[in-house]
């Protein structure tokens, strides 16, 4: 597909910690009537009853022993520990990260709460944690250990242990790593184990058969051997596609059985790793799971973009909207085509506030691919349809951004706000969809 996005970067999900601003910032919590009307049916809020089964649901996958999350929210005890903290980062929709509004699609691994669940929980908090009856507790959740996906067809790892100082600024590492392939092999999904979870906090797997990332190791952010350090998350030059990503919480979903990325023998991948600081001198050697689909699918899956470069966001202006709108050609080669969408990742920077994609169809009906409220660089994540989701040709992908350049937007980088426009540095901004699909063609 010729798409204008072809001319585009790459750009990586950024994700972030939760910090003091996110924590000052105004709430954002939208409560109507019915949560609390359902709220005053219940007599006593307590663990037993009402916050375990929320707790495990949507929040023990990251915040148990041994994950990335700060602490963990396992049992009573950890609960009621941290439940005005609960109650802060869901009630400002901070926690969990899970940005995605209810809609016309349906999404794996959806983590967003009600508001219902949202006021349980401050209400919990307020009314002195009760624990309620011990045994009415519900069980936690067991979690598989190792490969959520089965063994893989390819383990590949960091071609070394790598070293991250105490302290300072997060670090985007980029290692060079040559798969032991010797004919063309399709990829139906990738899964990361991060060697030190104390550290690591996302990881994508870029495509590079032109040797450019092999050249940067060797150059002046190289470290000499197959690594190489980049900054705002981009890998030094724009790669021939991705195979996937891992962020905590989340592993990599495979494609369908018919469908796959093709890697071409030869080709090097970028494995990215963005790593936070510890406080600590620490070692990481992380390892990243391909699996395979044994015969060539029938679906050739590419990494698409969708992207306004010419947003020009004005200073001291709040409520700023953008509008985009890319079609999907109707025909390729002389051949009427339809196109599967099989995940969707937005991507703005630090003044972005929402955003939204919509199929417009040839009937002139419409549907809302993904609605994103309350947008925050910290969490950035690929969202993976349960459903692919399956357009006609001549459908209009239209995409809408809204900005906040003014200083009550406290992920403000400029002091004083200024014109900001595309530009691959966090401090610049971006109005981006990616998203991995195919080509079909109409019988």
């Amino acid at each position: 597909m010729n798409l204008t996005a072809k001319l585009i970067s790459t750009i990586v999900p950024s994700l972030g910690i939760l910090t003091i601003a996110t924590l000052n910032s105004p709430t954002t919590l939208q409560q109507d009537p019915q949560p609390a009307a359902k709220l005053a049916s219940i007599r006593v809020i307590t663990y037993a009853d009402n916050v375990a089964e929320i707790l495990n649901n949507n929040c023990v996958k990251c915040h148990r022993e041994g994950q990335n999350a700060p602490f963990s929210l396992e049992g009573y005890a950890n609960a009621k520990r941290y439940s005005n903290m609960i109650a802060v980062a869901t009630s400002k929709r901070i926690m969990p990260p899970w940005k995605a509004q209810p809609g016309d699609v349906e999404f794996r691994d959806d983590a967003h709460l009600t508001d219902e669940q949202i006021a349980m929980l401050e209400a919990w908090a307020n009314s002195g944690t009760l624990r309620g009856e011990k045994d009415k507790e519900p069980k936690p959740p067991k979690f598989v250990d190792g490969w959520a996906n089965g063994k893989p067809d390819l383990l590949l790892k960091m071609p070394y242990t790598h070293e991250i100082s105490a302290e300072g600024e997060d670090e985007y590492w980029n290692f060079v790593i040559t798969p032991d392939i010797t004919e063309p092999t399709w990829v139906s999904g990738t899964d990361v184990i991060p060697g030190n979870k104390n550290i690591v906090h996302h990881v994508i797997a870029y495509t590079d058969s032109k040797g450019r990332g092999r050249k940067l190791a060797q150059g002046e952010k190289g470290d000499g051997k197959s690594g190489y350090r980049s900054s705002g998350g981009g890998v030094g030059f724009n790669p021939d596609g991705a195979l996937g990503g891992w962020a905590p919480g989340a592993h990599g979903h495979l494609l369908p059985k018919d469908a796959g990325i093709l890697l071409e023998p030869g080709t090097d991948i970028i494995l990215q790793v963005h790593y936070n600081k510890s406080g600590k001198v620490e070692t990481d050697q992380t390892q990243l799971a391909v699996y395979l689909n044994k015969a060539k699918p029938e679906h050739n899956v590419s990494l698409e973009f969708l992207a306004n470069p010419f947003i020009r966001i004005q200073p001291n202006k709040a409520d700023q909207h953008f509008k985009f709108d890319m079609p999907l050609p109707a025909t390729q080669q002389g051949k009427k085509v339809n196109y599967r969408i099989y995940n969707l990742m937005p991507h703005m920077h630090l003044l972005g506030q929402s955003m939204k994609a919509t199929a417009i169809l040839p009937d002139k009906s419409q549907k809302v691919l993904i609605d994103l409220k309350n947008w925050d660089f910290n969490w950035q994540l690929i969202y993976t349809p349960i459903k692919p989701v399956d357009l006609p040709g001549g459908t209009i992908i239209r995409l809408e951004a809204i900005y906040d350049n003014t200083v009550d937007n406290p992920f403000q980088p400029h002091d004083p706000p200024k014109l900001t426009t595309w530009g691959e540095e966090t401090t610049d901004e971006m109005m981006l969809l990616v998203s991995a699909l195919t080509v079909i063609p109409q019988e």
